[in-house]
């Protein structure tokens, strides 16, 4: 029982958001950085914020990728908390288990962090935690990975992976209708 309790105490509970739908990147002009969420992207991140709401699962940190659809993402959570939104450089680019260890311990090691970001790095990032070879993250998804720190590659239990389109929303119930 002991062991449980000290286990427990150095877990993290590792939320991981894919940003919303942000519509056809090559139909895009400007910077990519500068891509918002498309109106069904919108529609996607409140219905995760509200999920997350209506279970009582709050983040203690909500960490975004800078870019826009990510920003916009993850303020859906962040207004549904009423809690504030931090912009991470690091989750822009290139990510591995190694990076996203240093972005929790700059953020004071939260044990329910939410990062927000984007794919590739994402799916691979959560194949590399659960100990798997590959583990696909569509747009919006949502991911819970309970990790004990220090993080390492395959040191996690992959507890959720919630695809937007499984959550409650008028899009769930017109498909619903349509089948």
């Amino acid at each position: 029982m002991i062991r449980d309790m000290a286990a427990r105490a150095d877990r993290t509970e590792l939320l991981l958001l894919r940003h919303a739908d942000a519509g056809d990147p090559e139909a895009w002009t400007r910077p990519d950085a500068e891509r918002p969420l498309s109106p069904k992207g919108h529609r996607q991140a409140a219905r995760t914020a509200a999920w997350l709401k209506s279970i009582d699962h709050k983040p203690d940190a909500i960490i975004s990728s800078p870019k826009v659809r990510a920003v916009e993402t993850a303020r859906a959570v962040s207004e549904a908390f009423k809690m504030p939104l931090i912009e991470e450089q690091r989750l822009a680019g290139a990510l591995d288990v190694r990076t996203v260890g240093q972005i929790l311990n700059d953020a004071g090691n939260p044990r329910r962090p939410m990062l927000v970001g984007h794919d590739p790095d994402f799916s691979e990032l959560a194949a590399d935690l659960s100990g798997v070879a590959t583990l696909e993250m569509k747009k919006g998804a949502l991911i819970r990975i309970d990790v004990s720190t220090p993080i390492e590659p395959g040191g996690g239990v992959l507890r959720w992976l919630v695809p937007p389109d499984a959550l409650p929303g008028e899009e769930t119930q017109e498909r619903r209708r349509t089948s």
